[in-house]
């Protein structure tokens, strides 16, 4: 990679280098439409952070440790506001993972003990019994689009932990199919506002889906609480919990929470094992290390919580997975006064991006970073400054643990019984939504069977 500009030290700050190729009026937007990653991956070398020009607006892209560390800890100088942030909350309200920083302390106490590890062999239990369910349906020889299919589970997983009780499968399959249209839709909506202008199919369909979503998780909310009954589950504990000044969530921050928590428990997961299953059905060595590894301990039975102890290299797959296709890829802050970020002058109300996806693959961080290498995460191997799969600082996913123990446990109980051969030879596309998803997968199921122990 070209070294990066850095200004003289006997000079102030500047102003950051902006990417070239931008049209008169529509600047970068093609390329962030059209193809983000390329365009994204000839950034670093400009410098840190570069200006991208979106139509009217300036994004500024940081993808160094240092300048990621500072935009997501420092609080009072990079807030979530701005107009990015107010088209995000049009679906995900005020939610912890959209509120500005002034909310997201009292939220995050409230939300938090419904994620503590305790409760996690709970949780676990519904994670096996949905992936039992779906691999049961599989039949050799049979194609599936496996990027649906991991999105059908993680959406199941995060409904029955959410609200265990008192939602049909039709309710159940409705929230799933709208957050399947808001996430394909959002993304667009980000980086070309005046998608919502044009009366097109799709706007209709996404407001359709937006009004389904909306009102499905206003019913479910207000059913739990005419019931008062604790079915021991996350609605039934942010129902009952309080802040440090003994005040319950209302019913829009009620909804505003489960709807984050179905994204970030359905989408974010599924994006991250469909990469995870697609890069083990290209890897045979990595295919032959986890197959014997799981072949040794749960076998051809689903994977549960107790048999993590015996799935380290399950676990180090998922967290290279993550690394090279973080779901979580570009996190956004707005500067909330004039800032100066790595030599560079920023006015305030400036929205910085920053691209996990080329921290993560950056070759002075993770040589040949762009292979598939699951032993970088062998014990002490990794740089854990340039490795953010789930951000930094008082922002970071509370359902990181979550995730990983899901994906962990779905990928073992698949490789314990199937290999998954991909249909077409083609690399696999990256969809940038509101997580960075690959796009559709076929691939034909082959039954294995568990070699012996021992």
């Amino acid at each position: 990679m070209s070294a990066i500009r850095v200004p003289s030290p006997n000079r102030g700050p500047v102003h950051p280098a902006t990417a070239p190729g931008g049209l008169p009026l529509l600047g970068h937007l093609p390329a962030m439409v059209t193809r983000p990653l390329a365009f994204l991956d000839t950034l670093p070398a400009l410098g840190d952070p570069v200006r991208v020009r979106v139509g009217p607006r300036d994004l500024y892209i940081v993808s160094t440790p240092e300048s990621i560390h500072r935009v997501l800890t420092e609080r009072a100088d990079y807030d979530r506001s701005g107009p990015l942030y107010a088209k995000i909350r049009t679906f995900l309200g005020n939610g912890l993972a959209t509120c500005p920083h002034a909310d997201h302390r009292r939220l995050r106490r409230i939300v938090q003990p419904a994620f503590q590890r305790a409760l996690l062999p709970r949780y676990a239990e519904a994670m096996t019994a949905e992936t039992a369910a779906l691999t049961a349906r599989w039949r050799p020889g049979r194609t599936v689009d496996i990027t649906h299919e991991a999105f059908t589970l993680t959406t199941a997983v995060a409904v029955r932990t959410l609200f265990s009780a008192g939602l049909t499968p039709g309710a159940a399959e409705r929230l799933r199919h709208a957050l399947d249209v808001l996430l394909r839709g959002l993304y667009l909506r980000v980086v070309l506002p005046a998608a919502d202008l044009l009366p097109t199919p799709s706007r209709f369909e996404y407001r359709r889906a937006l009004r389904s979503w909306h009102a499905g998780v206003a019913g479910i909310v207000a059913d739990y609480r005419a019931r008062g009954v604790d079915h021991g589950d996350v609605l039934s504990l942010l129902l009952a919990a309080r802040d440090e000044d003994g005040r319950p969530l209302d019913e829009r921050e009620l909804a505003d929470q489960v709807a984050t928590l179905v994204l970030a428990g359905a989408e974010t997961t599924s994006s991250a094992l469909a990469w995870a299953l697609r890069l083990v059905a290209e890897h045979p060595e990595v295919e032959r290390k986890l197959h014997a590894e799981v072949d040794a301990g749960p076998a051809d039975r689903p994977a549960r919580w107790e048999d993590l102890g015996q799935l380290p290299y399950a676990g180090q797959v998922v967290n290279e997975t993550l690394r090279l296709y973080p779901p979580a890829w570009a996190i956004s802050r707005t500067t909330a006064r004039p800032v100066e970020l790595g030599g560079a002058r920023l006015p305030a109300g400036a929205l910085v991006v920053c691209c996990l996806y080329l921290l993560q693959r950056r070759p002075d961080l993770f040589p040949d970073p762009t292979r598939f290498d699951p032993d970088r995460f062998a014990p002490g191997a990794v740089q854990r400054d340039a490795y953010l799969p789930f951000g930094l600082g008082a922002t970071r996913c509370l359902g990181d643990r979550f995730g990983a123990v899901e994906a962990t446990l779905a990928l073992a109980t698949v490789a314990g019984r199937w290999r998954l051969r991909p249909v077409s030879d083609g690399a696999v596309r990256p969809v940038p939504r509101l997580v960075l998803s690959p796009g559709p997968q076929p691939v034909r199921l082959t039954a294995r069977v568990s070699a012996p122990a021992g």
